[in-house]
């Protein structure tokens, strides 16, 4: 089975969450640090609002923070978010020799649903899980067990495509073939990521 990344692997998404931690941190006077936005980077939201109220001291519950996340966050899907070079005539060529295929992603599933509708990607998968449904963070080992689990599968059975280094290393630790996907968010790691994914690759269309 292909298991596919959301944010930065299918779709160009990941500048969004950087304008929106910008934005959001902008509003209080603050500003983001290197360890603070690869941190929330593909995290999922509680995890993700919980760390942001505890290292910049904010005085927000996590709820209220989340709700700001998703105002600054939801037009963005709706109307901008578009495929990256080479996905959909990928997607296609898969599904014509009859590949199956699964959506694994941290995005937050409102959002994920409104750009799936819009990209006309809601039929090419059988299966789409959210990894903030699972409840634990997608660098999380129990991640990929639960997920695997969900879709009846092996580990060797099936191979990740990927953009976020920390969970390429976490995929091919538990056992699935890992092709790492360029996207700018994690360009200084790249050279990481090719030493320990199985393939790397710049685009989808180097796969045609």
């Amino acid at each position: 089975m292909k298991l596919f990344d959301f944010d930065g692997t299918l779709v160009d998404s990941n500048g969004v969450w950087v304008e929106v931690d910008n934005t959001f941190l902008a509003r209080r006077g603050l500003e983001a640090t290197r360890e603070y936005s690869e941190t929330v980077g593909h995290s999922i939201f509680p995890i993700a609002a919980r760390f942001t109220k505890d290292y910049y001291h904010l005085a927000e519950s996590p709820e209220a923070i989340m709700a700001e996340w998703t105002e600054l966050g939801r037009a963005a899907y709706a109307h901008q978010v578009g495929l990256k070079p080479g996905v959909r005539p990928y997607l296609d060529r898969c599904r014509r020799a009859g590949e199956r295929m699964a959506l694994f992603t941290a995005c937050v599933p409102e959002f994920c649903r409104a750009a799936m509708e819009r990209l006309g990607l809601t039929g090419d998968f059988e299966q789409v899980l959210y990894v903030q449904e699972l409840g634990v963070e997608k660098r999380d080992p129990r991640a990929f067990s639960l997920a695997l689990a969900r879709l009846g599968e092996r580990p060797e059975a099936c191979t990740l495509y990927e953009d976020s280094p920390g969970v390429c290393r976490t995929a091919r630790e538990a056992g699935l073939t890992v092709v790492g996907v360029y996207d700018p968010f994690y360009a200084r790691h790249e050279a990481e990521m090719r030493a320990f994914c199985h393939r790397y690759i710049r685009s989808f269309t180097e796969l045609l």
